[in-house]
């Protein structure tokens, strides 16, 4: 069957017993929660990295004139950046980074819980 490049074929599965069926998701799982162990291996790797101390002095454009970088933490031990692309000759951001940023509200609630670090 000739396909144009919209079509994808869809492929059955093989249908089999009900103890065949079993060994087949019960293997599955087996390699998931091994999947999962692994990831969760690479996550407590991952934060157990180094910060490094920013020494440099960046400032930044605000309402309020200059800021400094430390200043923008309003007193928390750690910032959230967001690369929103906006090319130079478009009249709106990037779709995708403009929805992203419409639902930033929502998660506002669980950012400010975070207690600011004592110095």
């Amino acid at each position: 069957m000739t396909m144009s490049s919209s079509m994808i074929e869809v492929r059955q599965p093989k249908t089999v017993s009900h103890p065949e069926w079993l060994a087949g998701p019960r293997a599955f799982l087996a390699k998931e929660k091994e999947f999962t162990r692994l990831r969760d291996e690479l996550s407590h790797q991952r934060r157990a990295l180094p910060w490094e101390s920013v020494e440099k002095r960046y400032e930044f454009d605000s309402a309020n004139g200059k800021v400094a970088l430390a200043d923008l933490f309003n007193g928390r031990s750690q910032l959230i950046v967001y690369h929103f692309m906006f090319g130079p000759d478009w009249q709106e951001g990037c779709p995708s980074c403009s929805f992203v940023s419409d639902h930033f509200d929502g998660t506002l609630v669980h950012l400010r819980i975070a207690t600011p670090r004592s110095q």
